[in-house]
């Protein structure tokens, strides 16, 4: 029988915000965000990933400025205190202009790239970026969401949005996809890709599963706090690696590493 290697790429969620739904305030000081990144590196974090911005429905908008001066220093503080590779959560050409300056190895954009000016910021630029599917935008996107196939209408979205890269001068070897779990998707939809999360690596691309804490796990455990969704998370985090997932982005870092590290010594090579 040939085995399998479940080694999945870590990224570790460090929300700079006072709003994002899981973790909003508790790490917008500079010293928290930073003790925060140390220690979810020292539990086996492959990447940090730091957002500005929070992208849950009604979340309120915030100014390039202000996003820059959020994320900006803490990018610069771990690069130059961490060796752990840096993601920046934005969509806004300005951050991203910023963010590749100061050093960050991934820009993840939940727009995959659509907002004016954010694709021509990224040709000019080597760095790896992470292409979101999101039907609507985070204002709108749990406005009764519909798909002919979920899993298909993404695949198609995902060719055009390679097309356009690939246009653009963006090598397909920069490129990470993410179906974007929960962004305009019904408790249904997220399912149905989770359970065919290996349609997505027809790609002959990275993919990304990004599930942690989110609603999806509180509605099938009977609508569980935000803060009582970790075992659940690390569930799902197990099932998108044995779908075929290359990083899962999660807030427990240390459990989803020990589950992983796990499903790896049972069933990897």
């Amino acid at each position: 029988m040939t085995m399998k290697s479940f080694n999945a790429t870590i990224m570790g969620v460090l929300n700079v915000t006072p709003d994002s739904f899981s973790d909003g305030g508790r790490y917008l000081s500079f010293d928290n965000a930073i003790k925060q990144a140390k220690l979810m590196v020292s539990q086996g974090a492959d990447v940090i990933d730091i957002g500005g911005e929070s992208t849950r429905p009604d979340a309120i908008e915030v100014s390039e400025e202000d996003e820059i001066s959020r994320v900006i220093p803490i990018v610069k503080a771990i690069r130059s205190q961490l060796d752990v590779d840096i993601s920046v959560d934005t969509s806004k050409p300005k951050v991203m202009e910023y963010a590749v300056a100061a050093g960050a190895n991934i820009i993840n954009d939940v727009c995959a790239l659509q907002n004016d000016g954010a694709l021509e910021v990224m040709s000019d630029s080597n760095t790896k970026i992470c292409l979101m599917h999101m039907q609507g935008s985070p204002r709108t996107m749990q406005n009764n969401p519909t798909y002919k196939d979920v899993v298909d209408d993404i695949k198609s979205f995902f060719d055009k949005r390679l097309n356009v890269c690939a246009k653009a001068g963006i090598s397909k070897d920069r490129i990470i996809i993410d179906p974007g779990f929960g962004f305009g998707k019904t408790l249904e939809h997220n399912l149905e890709i989770l359970r065919r999360f290996n349609e997505f690596k027809t790609f002959g691309l990275p993919v990304l599963a990004g599930l942690s804490r989110k609603s999806m796990i509180g509605a099938m455990l009977g609508n569980r706090d935000v803060d009582t969704r970790v075992t659940g998370s690390v569930t799902t985090a197990i099932i998108a690696v044995q779908n075929g997932a290359d990083i899962v982005r999660v807030h427990d870092v240390l459990e989803t590493k020990d589950a992983l590290t796990v499903l790896q010594s049972v069933m990897g090579e």
